[in-house]
Formats: C-alpha cells, structure tokens, sequence
C-alpha cells in the first residue's frame, strides 16, 4: 500500500536509514561544507543561545526576587504571583504567531534583534513596580514582548543545518534556557546582597542589573547576527565571522543535498493563512502538542518557587539561590545526552519517549520518598525534578520540525509546538497555591498527574501512526 504525505508524517524511524545514512557520509566528506558548517557553529549558533539565555533570566528573576521580599514590598501574595506569570505566558501565547510572520518578513537579524532589546527594557522597567496591579501590568507587557523569540531562533536554526545536524544544534540553542535557568539563582544570591544599596531595594538591582544585559545583549546581535543562508551578512557591519561566496554556495548545497524538497528559508518570504491552518489542523501533530502542554504545565510551578522551596526546606535566601542553581547544571548534561543519542541513533521518537519516562520516574520516585527525608535528601529530590524536568524538549522540537516540508510549514509547526509548551506553563502556574504553603504535597501529585497525562499521550500518538 503506498504511503501518501499525510501518513509518512512523523514516521522518520521508518525511513530508509541506508539512503540516510549514505547522504550523511556524503556531506562529512564535503570539506567546504564542513567549513561553512564551523562558520555557523562559531556565529549564528552561540549568538541565538545568548539571545536564549537573556530570555529566560528576564522571565525566571522574578524566582529569586521572591526570595528578596518582592511580593511583601507589592503587597502581594503566592496566587497574584501565580497569575501575573499566568498573564506573562498568555502574552506570549497570544503574539506567538504574529511574531513569526513578521520574521518571516523582516528576517532574524532585524526582528530576533529588536525583540530582545524590547523585551529587555520592559524587564528592567520592573524596578518600578510598586503594588499588586503594577506587578500585572508589567508581567503581561514582558509576555507579549518575549512571544515568538524561542520558535524563531529555532526556525532560523533550521535553515542553517541539515536534518541529522539540527537535534544536537537545537540542544544547544536550548542550553541557553538552561543555563539561563541555572544562572539566575546563581546570579541573584550575589547581586540580592546589593539590598539597600543607592536606595534600592535587593529585588531592584537583580531586574536592572539583568534588564540591562539583556539590552546589551540585543545591541550585539544587532551587529553580529548573520540574516541567512543566503543573505549572511548581519545588519550594522560585516560581522567577527565572514561568510564568503564559497561558503554561502556551500550552506546551500548542504542543505540542498540533504533534503531536496526542503527549501531554505529566509527573509521577505510570505506565509498565506491558508499554509497556516493546514499545518494547525494536522491531526498527526496533536499529540506531540499534548504531550508537550503536560510535561511543561509540570515544570511551570518549578521556576518560579524552586529557591523558595528550598528556603521552607530551612535554608537561607543566598543558600536556597546557590542550590537552587544545581539541578539547572545537571540539566544541561541531562539536555545534551538525549540530543546526542538522537543525533548519533536517529531514532529520535524513542529518544523523546525514553526521556520523559525518565522524568516520570523521577516524579513518581519523588512523591514516594519525600515525607521521610530530611532536608538535604529533599532538596537532592528537588534537585533530580529540576534536572530531568525538560531534558526532551530539544529532540521532541526537532523531531516535530524535520518532517516538514517547507519553510513556512515547519515555522508554523514550531509555533505551534511552542504555544502548547506556553499554555502548559501557564495553566501549571496554579499548580502551587497560597494554601500549600510551606511545604509541598499537594503539587507533586499534581506534577505526577500531569506527566501520566503526557505518557497517555505519548501512547496514542504511536497508536496513530501504527494504524
């Protein structure tokens, strides 16, 4: 029986992995290639995951700033905390699409630039605020600005690398998030100590410390950020990394070889609404985006009150920010394990699957040991949560991207794929309450319920492509 377009989707573990295999031995052999290959390694690559690493500590600051008297000094309590990241992740939801048909428009090295630094003066705006409704306000502004940055840097990624290239790229570019997650604490046990400096407050310098950066930040990418393939140069100068005809000629054929039906991408194309709802309606990728909504809904509540978890566990506020920091290290080793086993296996199904189970265990393991330990067993708990809590979701985005067919199909595709991580964020910010102060029961069977929720999914999406 033939297999029409719609039923090979997502079946990459079924295709033929001679001719993969064949054509990735083809490309390693193309020196050119492979020094092009180097030039995007050392600029666009490390750019975006910096880009990535300023986005995440705008949003996760606010974890450590609660370890600095934030909600008391605003008058605020655990559940306007919770909803004002709630209407953070909305924005993002909301603007996510729209974000990524300007890029496809502009291009990524005016759009990713300009993004960065908005969302970077909107962070450090933060210092001002002064109550319940300030608080709202800026987190809903700091959401629809940040809405777009993950999808695009990884849509631009795609159009730099071929197939078998792009997980371990992707696990990268995700370190940044990682990172930005394990720095932040890091980063605030030191600059919380600033407290009462100059007449502000601990909680003050962390957002214009970091807020600052960030714009920073963004007036480098300004300078350095190839646009691609095609069109290399970075907007304001010639770049530290120079792309020559050779090497653009090079980057073409690479992903020419890899993929013939794969266009590049790049800026000024135009994606009609009618490729728009095409994508969304592709029953075969819901299941994908379930998953993804469950194992992120899990994670939500973990980045906001991780160091205060680990202060009601008796630890001070620079102890519960320095350890806080731990599980977001191992993570990164965590992150790069499953992206090289995808890379180096292609079975990047089995490779998604394994790691979620691995965090379900993880859970489950959790819940079951936590009432009788002491303090440091249970921060360790928190710490292996921490770690093993996202480790798929590089390889789950790559595997959701690398069977589609065209630029503007897979930009939708990963929008998509990221709305859902969002919502799973936002509806896991009411995981925990006011009522589950100080210790925390009651989240992880919720945490636990969501990720069983997740595996159902994971199941039926194999169910369907069996049929």
């Amino acid at each position: 029986m033939s297999t029409t377009p719609e039923k090979s989707v997502f079946h990459q573990e079924g295709r033929s992995e001679n001719a993969s295999s064949t054509v990735f031995e083809v490309l390693e052999k193309d020196v050119e290639g492979l020094r092009a290959r180097k030039k995007v390694d050392s600029s666009v690559l490390p750019l975006l995951f910096l880009g990535l690493l300023v986005f995440q500590l705008d949003r996760m600051n606010l974890a450590s700033a609660l370890t600095g008297g934030f909600a008391k000094d605003i008058h605020a309590n655990q559940n306007t905390i919770s909803l004002g990241n709630q209407l953070m992740f909305l924005g993002i939801v909301v603007l996510e699409i729209p974000s990524n048909l300007i890029l496809q428009r502009t291009g990524p090295r005016k759009w990713i630039a300009a993004q960065v630094f908005i969302f970077g003066f909107v962070a450090t705006m933060q210092i001002f605020v002064k109550n319940r409704t300030g608080f709202l306000i800026s987190r809903s502004f700091l959401g629809l600005c940040e809405a777009g940055y993950i999808p695009g840097a990884i849509y631009t990624l795609s159009t730099w690398y071929t197939k078998r290239e792009l997980a371990q790229r992707v696990a990268i570019l995700f370190f940044g998030m990682f990172g930005g997650n394990t720095i932040s604490s890091l980063l605030a046990s030191g600059i919380l100590k600033l407290d009462r400096k100059q007449g502000l407050k601990g909680w003050q310098w962390l957002f214009l410390i970091e807020g600052v950066f960030t714009m920073t930040v963004a007036i480098v990418l300004f300078f350095l950020l190839p646009g691609s393939p095609d069109a290399p140069r970075p907007l304001l100068s010639d770049g530290i990394v120079r792309f020559t005809p050779k090497s653009r000629e090079a980057l073409q054929r690479r992903i020419e070889k890899d993929d013939t039906e794969r266009r590049q991408g790049a800026q000024g194309m135009r994606i009609p609404l009618s490729l728009v709802w095409k994508t969304v309606k592709h029953y075969r990728r819901w299941p994908h985006f379930i998953s993804t909504f469950a194992v992120f809904s899990t994670w939500s509540p973990l980045t906001t009150y991780t160091p205060s978890i680990i202060m009601a566990l008796g630890f001070n506020r620079i102890q519960a920010n320095a350890l806080a920091s731990v599980g977001g290290f191992l993570a990164l080793g965590v992150v790069f394990i499953f992206g090289y086993m995808s890379d180096r296996t292609n079975k990047r199904g089995y490779t998604v699957i394994s790691a979620q189970v691995c965090y379900l265990l993880i859970l489950i393991l959790a819940k079951a040991v936590h009432p009788h330990v002491g303090k440091w067993s249970r921060w360790g708990l928190w710490t292996c949560v921490n770690a093993f809590a996202i480790g798929y979701h590089p390889v789950h985005n790559s595997l959701v991207q690398l069977n589609c067919k065209e630029p503007g199909e897979r930009s939708i595709s990963i929008v998509m794929w990221v709305m859902n991580a969002i919502s799973g964020l936002m509806v896991g910010t009411q995981y925990f309450r006011n009522d589950d102060l100080p210790l925390e029961v009651r989240p992880h069977m919720q945490i636990r319920d969501a990720n069983l929720l997740n595996s159902h999914s994971k199941c039926l999406r194999t169910m369907i492509n069996a049929i």
